[in-house]
């Protein structure tokens, strides 16, 4: 068992992805802290709050509501309100996959990430869904356990944290856990929707627009695809070294 736990998400402190993750802690360490966004924070990356003051509401011991977003609730709870920091952080579990270039805007990964860039080891978590009325929550609280602790033991680097994403099977069909590549995913672009309130005034909605690509190798799309768990390692470092190769060819180097 470890000492202490510190769980964050993006989809709110009174998300049911929360409550399953608050129980898959708990078979896991002896205490579990929770430092969560007050209101729903999907899409917020890697965002932190440098323009705006924090506000902390406690709602039980070692049960925090903040007024920010994943990265904030992490470092409000590593650097402030924790009395040592946590051996884990765990971020989720997220109401829908995390995959391919939707990592790139997930309030999930963020947190996760932003965890990892204060010290402290970190997993994301995530549920598949096709119907989302109907999320299979057990599969990840029956399985997280597990796979958390499998991860633990075979370890990681400190410049790296884990993404991992449970398909929409039950618990009893799913696969094994499989390290996966970040894919190409399922993001075709962005789209504005444009409506009109009832005073006659427009506003805009953002989307994603969603269709199928080709993922290339170990992608993790794939390993979801075929019902299994995918584990893919992430880190801050974007560099395209394909790009890399090409251009250093034209351009001077230090």
């Amino acid at each position: 068992m470890l000492d202490r736990i510190l769980l964050t998400n993006d989809d709110g402190i009174d998300a049911p992805g929360l409550a399953v993750l608050e129980e898959i802690a708990g078979e896991l360490a002896h205490e579990v802290w929770v430092v969560a966004p007050e209101h729903d924070q999907s899409g917020v990356s890697h965002a932190v709050s440098l323009h705006h003051p924090l506000r902390v509401v406690q709602y039980a011991p070692r049960r925090f509501g903040i007024n920010g977003t994943p990265g904030d609730c992490a470092v409000m709870g590593i650097c402030h309100l924790m009395p040592t920091p946590p051996d884990l952080v765990l971020s989720g579990v997220n109401r829908g996959g995390n995959l391919g270039m939707e990592t790139v805007f997930s309030g999930t990964v963020g947190g996760a990430m932003t965890a990892m860039l204060v010290g402290v080891k970190a997993i994301a978590l995530s549920q598949v869904w096709t119907d989302r009325d109907n999320v299979r929550w057990d599969t990840a609280r029956r399985l997280a356990p597990g796979v958390i602790r499998q991860l633990l033991a075979l370890g990681w680097n400190a410049g790296t944290c884990l993404n991992v994403n449970f398909p929409d099977c039950a618990a009893d069909e799913v696969g094994p856990l499989t390290l996966a590549r970040q894919g190409a995913g399922l993001l075709q672009g962005m789209v504005v929707e444009t409506r009109t309130d009832p005073r006659g005034i427009p506003y805009h909605w953002l989307n994603f627009r969603r269709g199928p690509r080709a993922q290339g190798p170990d992608a993790d799309t794939d390993a979801i695809a075929a019902g299994r768990i995918a584990v893919t390692p992430i880190r801050y470092d974007r560099t395209d070294e394909a790009a890399f190769i090409a251009l250093a060819a034209k351009l001077p180097r230090l």
